[in-house]
Order: structure tokens, then sequence, then C-alpha cells
């Protein structure tokens, strides 16, 4: 019994922000980890192999996200309606819940990966991605879109840990698996010399590593997430509730790229000095907001848990607070971002790439002035998921996309690399107006619901 109580948490009692900060906290440090993944690839990489293979590597980050984001966002769809029915002290209903989120991650895996592989080349000549240095971009990207199954494994697993409480483990298993991506980076590129398909190579067996080590410890120490043969009947209710859940998270993440690949493939016909800079500046832009997606899963959990047990009254406590704090992180990072963007830069870019230094650090600086509007967005956004209402915040998702779009194809060939700085905020603002307005009235509406079933 003690064991079943360290491997998951109630989160429907006791202080509202204490129970979000505690969880919260492996998952920044397991954030931390993940990014690290990228950051350790682009340091090596444009440390050891130049800025031409650095942009090698981020010429196809905007397709990576989306790829990922609909991988990722579905897994986080998933464990939804597991915390609900954890939140309501379900555990048969748990139990089904995880039998066919497995069905349907193996399905998802198979798919993205055939797909992604097979038409790699298309997707790089669509980001008109230059030809010195096409033949990196397509050995880092199709590596990647191979171990999509690993990166489906992990966050399926995490997702599950998390939606009953658990938030260490994933940590953890991140923080292992960065100790073995920094050997393997090093070894791939610097001892076997395989260049950027080292790279990846060390990023996918990372994934593997963590990903293997969540399900283990679900096996061995998580009693509630293990389907027993009476739980594993397929049920079309069940899968489509986790469909509804699941498909709207992951198409917000992808069409939210669709806007990131129009704005860097806008960035890409600028020439490799800003491909290069942004980047960098994109890498760091990932780290920083590391907080706001701690926060916001941290905030899902706590939301699922206590819709689950019709506790509105906590759900919103913890959506104020959660923006609150958030707020101040962000107003603490943008100033970071606005005087120091030549030092974070050169995390990633030496001296003798003047250029593109200076190209990474004015793009953090547009970004800082504006940095704390995330907060709002992202803390509505994650609510409003965690009420059943993903199929409206999915829309957040198409604001941002048409914002990108407009502003790429509309400003960036007039204004060049000026238009691309400014082009994360436009679609920032935009959406954060509507997550705001949408997700009042949907606490609203759900709080009534409530009530009327109490």
């Amino acid at each position: 019994m003690n064991q079943k109580r360290r491997a998951v948490q109630d989160m429907t009692e006791g202080s509202p922000m204490r129970l979000i900060l505690s969880f919260m906290m492996p998952l920044l440090l397991g954030n931390l980890f993940q990014q690290a993944y990228n950051v350790v690839d682009g340091m090596i990489v444009g440390r050891m192999l130049g800025a031409e293979a650095l942009a090698a590597v981020g010429a196809s980050s905007s397709v990576q996200f989306l790829v990922l984001g609909l991988c990722i966002g579905c897994c986080a769809g998933f464990s939804i309606p597991i915390s609900q029915r954890f939140g309501a002290r379900d555990e048969k209903g748990v139990r089904s819940f995880v039998w066919h989120s497995v069905v349907l991650s193996v399905v998802l895996a198979g798919a993205m990966t055939a797909v992604t592989a097979v038409l790699c080349p298309q997707i790089l000549h669509l980001m008109q991605t230059p030809e010195n240095i096409y033949r990196n971009a397509y050995a880092y990207l199709f590596i990647i879109f191979c171990g999509l199954p690993f990166t489906i494994l992990y966050n399926m697993t995490a997702g599950m840990l998390r939606a009953v409480g658990n938030s260490r483990i994933p940590f953890l298993a991140l923080a292992l698996a960065t100790v073995l991506n920094i050997f393997l980076d090093l070894f791939c590129i610097a001892v076997l010399r395989w260049g950027c398909a080292g790279a990846a190579a060390a990023t996918v067996a990372s994934q593997a590593l963590s990903g293997l080590c969540c399900l283990l410890y679900i096996l061995k120490r998580v009693p509630v997430l293990r389907p027993s043969k009476s739980d594993r009947m397929w049920n079309g209710h069940a899968a489509l509730l986790l469909v509804q859940s699941g498909l709207p998270m992951g198409l917000q993440y992808s069409i939210t790229a669709i806007g990131s690949m129009t704005m860097q493939s806008a960035n890409n016909g600028l020439g490799s000095i800003y491909v290069s800079g942004f980047t960098a500046g994109t890498k760091i832009k990932q780290l920083v907001m590391c907080p706001f997606d701690a926060m916001a899963t941290s905030l899902a959990a706590y939301v699922g848990q206590n819709y689950g047990a019709r506790r509105m009254d906590r759900v919103k406590t913890g959506v104020s607070r959660a923006v609150l704090l958030s707020f101040g992180y962000g107003a603490a990072a943008g100033l970071v971002m606005i005087f120091s963007g030549i030092s974070l830069s050169s995390l990633f870019l030496s001296a003798k790439n003047a250029d593109a230094l200076e190209a990474s650090a004015r793009y953090l600086r547009c970004m800082g002035y504006l940095f704390w509007i995330l907060a709002f967005l992202n803390m509505f956004r994650c609510t409003m998921q965690s009420l059943d209402a993903a199929g409206l915040a999915i829309l957040s998702g198409v604001i941002e996309m048409i914002s990108r779009v407009t502003v790429a194809r509309a400003f960036v060939p007039r204004f060049g690399y000026s238009a691309i700085c400014w082009t994360d905020q436009s679609a920032w603002i935009t959406a954060t107006i509507y997550v705001v307005l949408m997700g009042n009235l949907i606490l609203r509406k759900r709080t009534a619901e409530t009530k009327q079933k109490a």
C-alpha cells in the first residue's frame, strides 16, 4: 500500500498551489532535460561541425514540431480521461482507458513512421532547404522520423504516470536518457564521425531508453495502470472518447506547426546565415519555455483530477494561481532574453559566426518584449483541454497558424528577417485573446453543470 501511494498522487485534496508546484518541479526538470537533447545536439553540431551543419539540423525543426507535436499531443490527450477517472476513483475505468491508449498509440506509431519516412525528401524540398545543407538535413530528419515509435512510447507512458499524479519517474527517465545522449553525441560525432546523422541517432537511442524506463516502472510498481485480462476488451465508446480527447490536442500542435513551417520556409529563403541564427534562437526559446510547459502540464493533471471529482472550486483556484506564477516567470525571462541575447546565442555559435550571432540575439530580443503573454495562452488552453473542451482549444492553434502564415507571406518578402522576429508574437497575441475569453466561458459552464449534477 505504501508503494502504491508513492507511485500515484491524489490532487483532489490539499493546497492547490502546493500540489501544482510539487507536481511541477519534476516536470520542469524533465522538460529541461528533454530540451537538453536539442541543446546538446546544437552545441556539439554547431561547435564541432560548423554553422552549416547546425543549419542542416535546424532547417526542418518546424517539420519536426509538426510531426512530433501530433504524436505528443495525441498521447497527452489520451491521458486526460485517465486522470479524470483517477480523480473519480474509478480504477477499472482507468485500466480500460490505459488499454485503449496502448492500442491507439501503436496504430499512431506505425502510421506516422511509415508516412514521414517515405515523404522525407518531399518535406525538405517543400521547406526550401538550401542545397548546401540538404544532404545533412535529410540524414538527420530521416533518422528522427524512424525513431517516432520511441517518442510515442515515452510520451504515452509518461502521460499515464502524470495522469495519476506521478511526475517524478518521467523526470528520472529523461535525466538518465539525457546523460546517455551526451555521451552518444560525442561518440557518434567525434569518434564514429557520423556527422548530423550521429546526432539524430543519439537522440533516438536516448528517447528509447526513457520510454522503456517508464514502461518498466508501470509494469512493476503501478497496478492501477496495468490492465488485467478483463480490462483488455475492446470498447468502441472508450476508444472514441480517447480519440475525441487526443486527436484535437495532436491537431492543435500540428496546426500551430503549419504556421511555424511557413515561417521557417520564409526564413530559409533568406540564406544560411539567418537559418543558423534562427536555429540558435529557436533552441533557446524552447529552453526558456520549459517552465511554461511544466506549469501547463501540471495544471492539466490538477484540473483533470479535480474535474473528475467535481471540485470546480479547486479548479478555479488552481488556474488563477498558475496564471499569476507563470506571468511572473514570463516577465523575468523576457528581460533576460532582451539583455543577454548574444551570451545565450554563444552557446551554439562561435564568435567567428558574428552575423548569425547577431541574428539570433535579435530574434530573442524581440521575443522577450512579449514573452509574458504565454502565461495566459498556455494556462487557459490546457485548462480548456482538461475540461473536455479540446475541440474548442484547437481553434487557438488555428488562430496561431493564420497569424504566422499571414505575417510570413505578407511581410517577410518586404521586411525580411525583421518580420521573422515578430511573427511568433503576432500569433501569441491573437490566440491569447481567444483562449482567455473562451476559457472563462468554459469554466463558468462546467461549474454550472457540476452544480446541476450535485
